[in-house]
């Protein structure tokens, strides 16, 4: 998931392919670290194009807490990520309050790590799950956390 800038470690210039998500065509055209992009709206077809095992790993920025069909999309990523690839949900504690689902603004940071967390065990296609405080620990930084996991492959009920 991805707009016009997709967060990627700045050290690695340059991967095989990088494919972005987005609902903003304009953002993902300018991201330059993009190699092509699909624009689909995740909450109205949570459904991924693309193919079974095709990419070796998936970056969720700054964006579950705007899914309502979280769980649904995580079955999807971990179906398109290869045995093993991570899937790296990061996140912070801004959002846009009127875009953000509800439960969102019901928790607090540890809480956003435990529902992530359980998006990731409710998609079933998910191990090693865990959370990192990631935050910089500057005056005047936010805070960043990750919660990872490891694809199993297909959803246990897709086959």
């Amino acid at each position: 998931m991805s707009s016009w800038i997709s967060n990627l470690p700045p050290e690695v210039r340059r991967y095989r392919h990088v494919v972005g998500l987005g609902m903003n065509e304009a953002e993902l055209r300018h991201n330059e670290r993009l190699d092509s992009y699909v624009v689909r709206n995740l909450n109205t077809n949570p459904r991924l194009p693309f193919g079974d095992a095709e990419f070796d790993g998936c970056g969720i920025c700054v964006s579950i807490d705007y899914l309502t069909r979280s769980v649904e999309v995580l079955r999807e990523v971990g179906r398109v990520l290869k045995v093993g690839g991570p899937t790296i949900v990061f996140f912070s504690n801004r959002c846009f309050p009127s875009k953000a689902v509800n439960i969102w603004h019901q928790l607090d940071d540890k809480g956003h790590m435990q529902l992530v967390e359980r998006y990731l065990e409710d998609a079933d296609n998910f191990t090693a799950i865990a959370s990192l405080d990631r935050s910089p620990r500057r005056l005047f930084s936010d805070p960043l956390y990750d919660v990872v996991g490891r694809s199993t492959g297909p959803y246990a009920h897709d086959t």
